[in-house]
């Protein structure tokens, strides 16, 4: 499977633009012209409108595609419940806020035959996916590409590869994501998740609130950061098979089942602007200091959901990309601080600046509201000896997820084997060097 699937992954065409218009048929003749639900549909297919916002949001913000395709979505059987695994939902009660600084080695190997549904597991999160407002942090690890089918009512889902590549097929096409590519999987689209290795172990940042955007760059001006050209939608592509399709649904924290007696991903054309998209990090802009003092990690923001307050984010996505560092009497590295924000780190490949060693690819550091943090004491020494050159950053890709509220641990995630015990201890040994002049 992975090997035909990696061929498929190689062929892939795309449309690029984030938040764009986009429109694509894979059959000449789909797409109607000048309506969007006219009294027949093209080719006898049903039109089907995919709403991701409320119908009277803001154009600039409203999020819809209509959806061509050879059965409605009305027709299924009912959903009835199924075995939620690892994956749970704000909100997040079965443990209480936690101030200390936290720190996770990568997911188990898991049990044979799991898919990337049922290798979710849930570290924690915040708000309430009912109400539309917070996040929550997922990691998966799978080793069986998917029979089934899912979608999440619940909220977008993006998906961070640090291990084994990913083809997606959704409703709106082909996503093809290797470590190194996020993906991002609007609210209520269905896909299928095909794994191109042996093995595919990653993170997913579930955004219940308002859906990803690029940020507003200010005094930034009109380029720099993530660019919209950069982001890639798939092109139509349908599976038009008959027999029996097991979907799954996440709705309000739990999970669904109905058995389909044809595939869902069976949309010929569509348009609109709530769709998929997969875009390289390595393409990231980045921006920095080219005479003093190391810019807040603000400035390396991909994707934002923006909150009831104007500058608050729901959630950002950053990422911390191949860069150089030439700012002069500087403390190049991430400096120590307490931020109102909270923050989960991952690493997707190689080293991070600020930590000498136990961050390491698949794991992960949870560093709640106001909870002090910041350079390992080795990092601490190194960076404050060391002769300032210019120094290209270049071994290492991390990220992370920066949100409103406080990240409340499952208990699977505040038991777990692999949480590390001594975090701590980094810090230990950070000497006074306090000299009064008199």
């Amino acid at each position: 499977m992975s090997g035909d699937a990696r061929k498929t992954a190689e062929r892939l065409a795309y449309l690029t633009g984030f938040g764009n218009e986009h429109g694509s048929e894979a059959v000449p003749g789909a797409l109607p012209e000048g309506r969007n639900s006219p009294q027949r549909a093209p080719l006898g297919l049903y039109a089907e409108q995919l709403s991701g916002t409320a119908f009277t949001e803001p154009r600039a913000h409203n999020r819809r595609s209509w959806l061509y395709r050879i059965r409605p979505s009305a027709a299924h059987p009912p959903f009835t419940r199924a075995d939620n695994g690892a994956i749970r939902t704000a909100p997040f009660t079965e443990t209480v806020p936690d101030p200390n600084r936290l720190r996770w080695n990568p997911l188990p190997q898991p049990p044979a035959g799991t898919d990337f549904v049922a290798g979710l597991w849930t570290l924690g999160g915040n708000g309430d996916a009912a109400q539309r407002t917070g996040v929550a942090v997922h990691l998966y690890h799978a080793d069986t590409s998917m029979d089934r089918v899912f979608s999440d009512a619940d909220g977008e889902l993006l998906v961070v590869p640090e291990r084994g590549g990913l083809l997606l097929r959704t409703e709106f096409g082909l996503l093809h994501a290797e470590p190194g590519h996020v993906a991002l999987i609007p609210r209520g689209v269905r896909f299928r998740v095909e794994l191109l290795d042996e093995t595919a172990r990653g993170y997913v940042c579930e955004n219940y609130g308002a859906p990803f955007r690029l940020p507003d760059l200010g005094p930034i001006g009109a380029n720099g950061l993530a660019n919209g050209r950069d982001f890639r939608a798939p092109v139509a592509a349908y599976e038009d098979v008959e027999g029996p399709v097991e979907v799954v649904n996440k709705f309000c924290g739990n999970l669904w089942t109905a058995t389909y007696d044809h595939s869902p991903l069976d949309v010929v054309a569509w348009h609109g602007n709530h769709v998929p998209y997969v875009y390289d990090l390595r393409r990231f802009n980045v921006l920095g200091t080219i005479s003093y003092d190391h810019p807040d990690p603000s400035i390396f923001t991909v994707l934002t959901s923006p909150s009831d307050t104007p500058g608050l984010a729901g959630v950002d996505f950053v990422v911390f990309a191949p860069r150089w560092l030439v700012g002069e009497d500087t403390f190049r590295p991430p400096y120590f601080h307490r931020n109102v924000m909270s923050e989960y780190m991952g690493l997707i490949e190689g080293a991070y600046d600020a930590k000498a060693e136990g961050f390491v690819p698949g794991g992960g550091s949870l560093h709640n509201m106001m909870s002090a943090h910041g350079p390992d004491r080795e990092t601490f020494d190194r960076a404050s000896s060391a002769e300032l050159r210019p120094q290209r950053i270049d071994d290492g890709l991390a990220f992370m997820f920066e949100t409103r509220w406080p990240v409340t641990l499952t208990a699977q995630a505040a038991r777990a084997g692999h949480l590390q015990q001594r975090y701590d201890d980094v810090w230990r040994g950070l000497e006074r060097h306090f000299r009064p002049l008199h």
